[in-house]
This record gives structure tokens, C-alpha cells and sequence, in this order.
């Protein structure tokens, strides 16, 4: 069938068969289909949705239009996480190694920046000398080695995601419940996992700002991992404040090592990297229970064995074999900072978090193009969570920027998504809701 009539079947609300939807994702990788012919697709989706099986269908068509690994060789369980995205969510950076450190495998696949939101890739890249896309023999190579590896997708491994992923972000078809399924669970199944727990985000940072969204696509991840034959479960974590206190992608790095080494930890980051590693220890069969997986990684995390993990990790991938004693050295730094300075008395009572993902974009830290290139080295630091009391003149972040306009650009961005009141607000909580299969 051609794309076209595929296109117009889903754009009239019909329901697609699996060769109907092969054949088109097969286009998709031989190049047949065209970029535009692509985003109708995914508008058509996002549009009109998938069921059930045509949503499986996308998903193992996508994980078959290229190399599905075999880790059957491996010693101990084959487990990964993956994120929704946020602002400032570098869990990958921490949680891989410390998983890794208990004994399981980590073969982590992960995407760039999407939107307002960061990537793990994008943060990676920012070390110098670190194959971020790794041939598969060096990806097994590093995770035999070392018990993880953060790579971004090759040639090899689901390469018809590769495509739609970056054509959906500037196609404003990002937030399709699911696209964003296939996309995650292609990658993660042509790993060859065994289990994977899924961080799904709500709030005014994440692409589901409503329960019921978020609630809808962690279920439909659960769901259709268990459709195509995947062991899975789902966190919904809270994403109406920056994750971790830095928010760019050689700053995240930085962060992710002063965590790792026990430098200086954000409060709430620690709670969602520890709740994700614990869920992910038990559904390797590392833990006996959630309890048991929290005390186990805080053990790894709080001797040294988790940052050492990260350490060889990023050596075995090209990266510098001291990069966790001095990340000075290796992580680039912008030529400008300026403080966001608050202009009235109180407590932060709300952070426009969308804005501050977008000021990270605007100083180059992000795409607004596929082919777009990313500065590693700009972004936002120091940023003050929501409860933090402040006087006139205090800062609430410093932007780091490549020239003074950028920076005075990006700080405005910043004093207007924060908001600040007399009262000091209530937490909220970090982990919000467990999901797994039904039945």
C-alpha cells in the first residue's frame, strides 16, 4: 500500500493492521517515505490515536527495522530505565551506575533533547572524547566491562526511530501518547532487556501536565511493554520544579558527578534516582522487596562503588579516566555568567519549569532545528526550589551563556518563571504513583 493511503486511513480514524503499519515504518527506514509524509503520520496520530495492537504493531516494528541485541551471555539480569523528560532530570547519569554497582546490566539507549526538555545524549556528549554512538561491539564491550553503558541509538539499533523522533520534534507531534510509547519501547526492546521501569513525568515541565495524562501514557507503556514481551513498570514523579538544581548539559554532568561522589546531592533528585533504582533492583530480581532496593543503592551510592562505575564507564567509551576526580578539567564552562536576582521578599512558591527548559534552548543548550547543534557548555545553575525563602537581591539561579546579551536574555526568562509569595508552600511529593500491569 502506499504511504499516502496509510496516512489517510489513520488521518480518517481507521484502525491500521500490523503489515499496514510494518510496511509504512519500513519506508520509514529504506527512506521511501518522505520527511513530510512522515509528520502527516504523526499528526494523523496524535490526531485520531492507536489501540492496543496497532500501538504493539509500531512498537516491534520500529525495534525490527534494525539489530535486536542478545545478552543471553551476560552473568546477571539486563535491566534500563527510561525518563519522559523534564528540566534538569540527569537520573540516567547516577541511576546506571549505581544499578550496575548492585550487580545487574545496564545497556542504556537514550534519546537527545526533545522540545523544551533535555537529552541524555546531549548531556553525555558533553564529555569529551566519549563515543556517545558506539558500533555494537564497543556498546558490548563497555557494558561487559564496566556493567553499564549510556549510548544513543546507532545505525544498528531501531534506526526508523531514529527518523520519527527527531521529525516529531519540530512537528508539534511530541506529546502523542503512542509515538512517545513506540519511540521508548522500540529503543529499550532492541536492547535486548529483560526488565524496565518507566519515569513517567507530570507537571508543568513535563509534556503530560495533567494526572490523567501522565496516569494515561504510564499506562500505556506498561502495557504495551507487556504487549511486545517486556516486563515493565512505571513511576509517575512529580516535574512542576527543575529536577536537580542545574539545568544545560555540561552543568548537568557536573552535577550528576558531585551526586555520584557525595559532593552535594538535591534533595529531590535523590528521591526519584533512589525510588527508580530500588524499582528497578527488584524487577531485575536484585531485591526482595522496594525496601531492600533502597537500602541496597544508597549502600552502593554512599560507598563509592556507584561513582567508580560511572568512572569506568566513561573510559571504556572514550572519555577520560579521571573525569570523576576532576570534572574541572574536561567539562566546558560559557564565558559569561549572571545571576537571576529576585526582586521581591518570600518564599518560591511556583517555577514555570516549560520556561526555564526553554531559556536552556535559547542559549543554545538545545534545538530548535534537527540539524541544530548543542553548546555544552551554556545553561542554568544554582537554581532555588520551589519552598526556598528569598530576600531582595538573593539569586535564584545563575545563567551561564556564551555572550552577555544571551545571558541577560535567558536571566529575564528566568526572574518571570519563578514566582515568588509571603507563604511558604506545602512539598510536594517527588515519586507520586506506582503502576504496573493490569491483571
Amino acid at each position: 500500500m502506499l504511504p499516502q493511503e496509510i496516512i489517510r486511513r489513520k488521518r480518517d480514524g481507521m484502525r491500521l493492521s500490523a503489515p499496514e503499519i510494518a510496511a509504512f515504518v519500513g519506508g520509514v527506514t529504506s527512506g521511501v517515505v518522505s520527511d513530510g509524509q512522515i509528520g502527516a503520520f504523526a499528526m494523523a496520530v496524535f490526531f485520531n490515536g492507536m489501540n492496543r495492537d496497532e500501538a504493539v504493531a509500531l512498537t516491534l516494528a520500529m525495534r525490527d527495522s534494525g539489530d535486536v541485541l542478545d545478552w543471553s551471555d551476560l552473568p546477571g539480569p539486563v535491566t534500563d530505565k527510561h525518563s519522559t523528560g523534564g528540566v534538569g532530570d540527569n537520573v540516567s547519569l547516577m541511576l546506571a551506575p549505581i544499578v550496575a554497582a548492585c550487580g545487574a546490566y545496564v545497556p542504556m539507549i537514550s534519546g537527545r533533547g526533545l522540545g523544551h526538555t533535555g537529552g541524555t545524549l546531549d548531556k553525555m556528549d558533553a564529555i569529551p572524547g566519549y563515543v556517545s554512538q558506539p558500533d555494537v561491539a564497543l556498546f558490548r564491550k563497555a557494558v561487559l566491562e564496566t556493567g553499564c553503558a549510556i549510548i544513543g541509538q546507532t545505525a544498528d539499533l531501531a534506526p526508523a526511530d531514529r527518523r520519527l523522533y527527531a521529525i516529531r520534534d519540530v512537528t508539534g507531534t511530541v506529546e502523542s501518547v503512542p509515538l512517545i510509547t513506540a519511540s521508548i519501547l522500540s529503543k529499550k526492546l532492541a536492547a535486548g532487556l529483560r526488565s524496565l521501569v518507566l519515569d513517567v513525568k507530570v507537571g508543568n515541565g513535563a509534556f503530560m501536565e495533567k494526572s490523567r495524562d501522565a496516569t494515561a501514557l504510564a499506562n500505556s507503556l506498561v502495557e504495551i511493554a507487556s504487549g511486545a514481551g517486556l516486563k515493565a513498570s512505571a513511576l509517575i514523579t512529580g516535574m512542576n520544579e527543575p529536577l536537580a538544581s542545574a539545568a544545560g548539559n555540561a552543568v548537568e554532568v557536573r552535577n550528576a558527578i558531585d551526586f555520584l561522589t557525595g559532593r552535594s546531592r538535591d534533595h529531590r533528585l535523590e528521591d526519584v534516582t533512589l525510588a527508580l533504582a530500588a524499582e528497578m533492583l527488584q524487577a531485575a530480581g536484585l531485591a526482595s522487596s522496594n525496601q531492600d532496593g533502597m537500602r541496597r543503592a544508597s549502600e552502593t551510592l554512599a560507598s563509592g562503588r556507584a561513582a567508580a562505575t560511572f568512572g569506568r564507564m566513561v573510559a571504556a567509551l572514550g572519555g577520560p579516566a579521571d573525569i570523576i576526580e576532576r570534572p574541572e578539567k574536561y567539562l566546558a564552562v560559557a564565558d559569561t555568567e549572571v545571576p537571576v536576582r529576585a526582586t521581591t521578599n518570600g518564599f518560591v512558591t511556583g517555577i514555570a519549569t516549560r520556561d526555564i527548559g526553554l531559556a536552556v534552548v535559547g542559549l543554545g543548550g538545545g534545538r530548535a532545528r534537527p540539524e541544530d547543534k548543542v553548546d555544552p557548555a551554556v545553561g542554568i545553575t544554582r537554581l532555588l526550589p520551589i519552598g526556598a525563602e528569598v530576600w531582595v537581591g538573593d539569586p535564584l539561579a545563575l545563567v551561564h551563556a556564551r555572550s552577555r546579551s544571551d545571558a541577560e536574555a535567558a536571566a529575564a526568562a528566568v526572574l518571570s518563571a519563578y514566582a515568588v509569595g509571603a507563604s511558604k508552600p506545602a512539598a510536594d511529593r517527588s515519586v507520586i504513583r506506582r503502576i504496573l500491569p493490569r491483571g
